[in-house]
Parts: C-alpha cells; structure tokens; sequence
C-alpha cells in the first residue's frame, strides 16, 4: 500500500472466513505505529501461550475462543474487545470456527 493510500473493508466478517483447517491470516494494514492482522481459525486450532513486545488488542468477529491472559481463562464471543499490555502470556484456543481482527501498536507509541 502506497503512503497516503487508503484501504476499506466494509465487511471484515466477510473477509475473515474461518478456513474448514488451519489458521488463516491476512494482513490489512502495516503503517504509522500498528499493524492490524485478520485472523480465521478453524474450530480447534490455537495459538499456544506467547508474549509480544508491543501492546495489542483483539476483537472476536465471530465464533468461540476460549482466551487465556496471564493464565485466566475467559470466553470470548462475537464483539469481544481485549486490550493486552505488553509482554502479557497469552494464549488463544477456537471452540467453533472463528475470526478475530488483532491490533498491534508500536511499543512506544511512536507512528
């Protein structure tokens, strides 16, 4: 994407279908201090415990993700909205076919 380009999704449910195996992840913006990431993930499947060094949040789109911050686990339905903080142990695991949309910042908030 060229500097000054702007980029629309009117649909990210649309966009973000789970795959019927596997993670899916599809990368829609990368500029100024974030990057935001669509993830589809096929009931099942997960991501195992991890830290980043940037601040993030995650917002479920669709489905059931059993979500594990700092190791408390919650369930995250469709319109889920986490804030992590940077280095927080997290991990993820899709119950159903799911779509998150994942916001990473730039650790120090510089763009």
């Amino acid at each position: 994407m060229n500097e000054g380009q702007r980029y629309r999704v009117t649909d990210l449910t649309v966009r973000g279908v789970p795959p019927e195996a596997g993670i899916l992840s599809q990368t829609l913006s990368e500029d100024g201090g974030a990057k935001v990431v669509l993830f589809g993930f096929a009931a099942g499947e997960e991501l195992s415990e991890h830290t980043s060094s940037r601040p993030a949040t995650v917002h479920v789109l669709s489905g059931d993700i059993e979500l594990t911050l700092d190791g408390e686990r919650s369930e995250a339905g469709p319109g889920t909205w986490v804030h992590m903080r940077p280095r927080l142990p997290h991990a993820l695991r899709a119950r159903a076919p799911s779509v998150m949309l994942l916001t990473l910042f730039s650790p120090d908030g510089a763009s």
